[in-house]
């Protein structure tokens, strides 16, 4: 965005001619007049304030830093890239219901979001001085209550099963933790799942264990390998129940326990698989191990 900087050039002028003193002090109130409206127009230092309404939190940018009065427009794609940066600060996915053991619901957390290029131009269209703007925030509360998950398991409408050599721990107990992590999650109408954000981090703290898994096309030992046996299993139970697929990779290479293009591979800081429930009805994901069959059932449920 063009963006020019307002310069009002203040005038000397000396001369032979006699100067009266009501001129001379006309002359000193508008060149007091023109100063204010330099300082006002082109403050030296611009910094906003940023403020978070949902957090209660403010942050500071100072536009000197994206090119105010050391260029003819502000730098938009840096702007991009700051946006991005206090969005890794803000954005929080959200957390999905769940039923306990006992068949009560576990209320979720909600997703915050930053809307990085509403902010962006917020920035690039803010007027010279103006040292204050809110942050466009975007909240998704899920979309679920107790009454809507009466009854919800009554009615299968996907499922898939995938098979392991359950003589293999570590795999076999690394797909059973991931299938305790991602079963009984309820998503209300346009509610959306996360895999790695439901699943957490695999760590060994937590229970996981080295597996093999692939990198780069090869197989190599590393902690946590085997769930994205769970990822596939749950990708092709919800791809049959009509959910929306967001975001999917495939392994680079064939692993045998779903057909070629059926997989999602996952990984702690990288490839995640995410859907959304574009359904008027809420839906409830139930994942089960059968180690002794070395089986994995993922099913997906509604009311009848």
């Amino acid at each position: 965005m063009k963006r020019g900087w307002l310069l009002i050039p203040m005038l000397l002028v000396v001369g032979g001619e006699y100067v009266s003193a009501d001129e001379n002090e006309k002359i000193a109130r508008n060149h007091s007049m023109l100063n204010e409206q330099v300082a006002y127009k082109i403050p030296v230092h611009w910094e906003v304030t940023l403020g978070d309404d949902w957090n209660g939190k403010a942050y500071y940018v100072v536009m000197n830093d994206f090119g105010y009065l050391t260029d003819e427009q502000l730098h938009e794609e840096e702007l991009r890239q700051f946006a991005s940066e206090l969005a890794s600060q803000i954005d929080t996915p959200m957390q999905n219901a769940k039923i306990d053991e006992n068949g009560e619901l576990i209320y979720g957390k909600e997703r915050v979001i930053l809307a990085e290029s509403d902010l962006v131009e917020q920035l690039l269209s803010l007027p010279i001085g103006e040292k204050e703007v809110q942050l466009p925030i975007e909240v998704t509360e899920p979309n679920v209550s107790k009454e809507d998950v009466i009854g919800i398991d009554k009615k299968v409408i996907g499922e898939f099963t995938t098979y392991f050599n359950q003589g293999v721990a570590g795999r076999s107990e690394n797909i059973v933790l991931s299938s305790n992590a991602i079963s009984n999650v309820v998503l209300g109408p346009g509610d959306s799942f996360s895999f790695n954000q439901t699943v957490g981090e695999r760590t060994v703290e937590r229970g996981y264990q080295e597996a093999m898994e692939i990198v780069n096309k090869e197989f190599v030992m590393g902690i946590g390998g085997g769930i994205c046996q769970t990822s596939s299993t749950l990708f092709n139970a919800v791809d049959a129940a009509g959910l929306e697929m967001v975001e999917r990779y495939s392994h680079s290479r064939d692993i045998g326990y779903v057909q070629e293009g059926r997989d999602a591979t996952v990984s702690w800081g990288g490839p995640d698989f995410r859907f959304t429930n574009p359904h008027s009805y809420p839906v409830l994901i139930k994942s089960h191990v059968n180690i002794d069959r070395g089986e994995i059932t993922v099913t997906v449920h509604t009311h009848k």
